[in-house]
């Protein structure tokens, strides 16, 4: 068990993780394009028309894997960042800005899918509902971090910096989470939970694959970041001249 550790906490190393990204992240890219690719084709060509909001409500074979990450890669982000701030670790912070763009991503794709639905279905491209405003205050975070992040030149120094700021914001993601239970909102809940799901079985097909497909995107564009980050970080160390040479 303590060689099993031991052998883990040897990619806690940049170096060491640099080399393990770079093995993994195109096998997630490659995953995450075929699952794209056939969680699509389910959601706009084989899942039926829904009975109450016609061919509109396929928007949310994008919408919804779009909130989801966006909260929960926020989370993510987060604990890399406390990890760095508690543990003064150089790859937790390394880390966490590599996932900082994806979630901002995921994030302004959620509002404007979701503008795209509100448009016919509430009559409007923006209301000020609860869990809307939530995720755009989410974005705002995302920039946050980012912008607090490039504004430091000391990388150490941002990255205690932004993590002090994804902690507190992460207060966030239970309030857009919960926000249709604990206000009225125009929101809808959610259709598929623990206890069951209210959807068809083949779009609850199609939006299981387009989860998993995000979730492998995610993956590989975070190692692929990272990577980057850490050839800029480590750059005057001999092992990064060797890997680039």
């Amino acid at each position: 068990m303590k060689t099993s550790v031991t052998h883990w906490f040897k990619f806690a190393s940049p170096q060491n993780f640099y080399h393990l990204a770079g093995k993994l992240w195109p096998w997630f890219a490659a995953l995450a394009t075929v699952l794209c690719a056939v969680g699509l084709w389910i959601g706009f060509f084989v899942a039926p028309v829904d009975a109450q909001q016609g061919q509109g409500y396929r928007i949310i074979f994008v919408h919804v894997p779009a909130s989801q990450m966006s909260m929960f890669i926020y989370l993510v982000m987060a604990a890399w960042a406390g990890i760095g701030l508690a543990f003064n670790t150089r790859l937790s912070g390394m880390v966490a800005s590599a996932l900082a763009p994806t979630g901002a991503l995921f994030a302004f794709l959620s509002l404007l899918t979701g503008a795209l639905w509100g448009k016919p279905m509430w009559g409007a491209w923006w209301v000020w509902d609860a869990r809307l405003t939530s995720t755009l205050i989410l974005l705002f975070l995302y920039l946050g971090f980012m912008a607090l992040h490039a504004s430091i030149d000391d990388p150490r120094r941002a990255d205690r910096a932004s993590a002090v700021l994804a902690l507190v914001g992460a207060v966030n993601v239970p309030i857009i989470y919960f926000s249709v239970k604990w206000w009225n909102t125009l929101h809808q809940g959610a259709s598929v939970s623990l206890k069951g799901s209210s959807m068809a079985s083949t779009m609850l097909t199609g939006m299981l694959v387009m989860v998993v497909a995000f979730w492998m995107y995610a993956i590989a564009i975070a190692l692929f970041r990272v990577r980057n980050i850490i050839l800029d970080r480590e750059r005057h160390t001999e092992w990064v001249k060797h890997a680039v040479a």
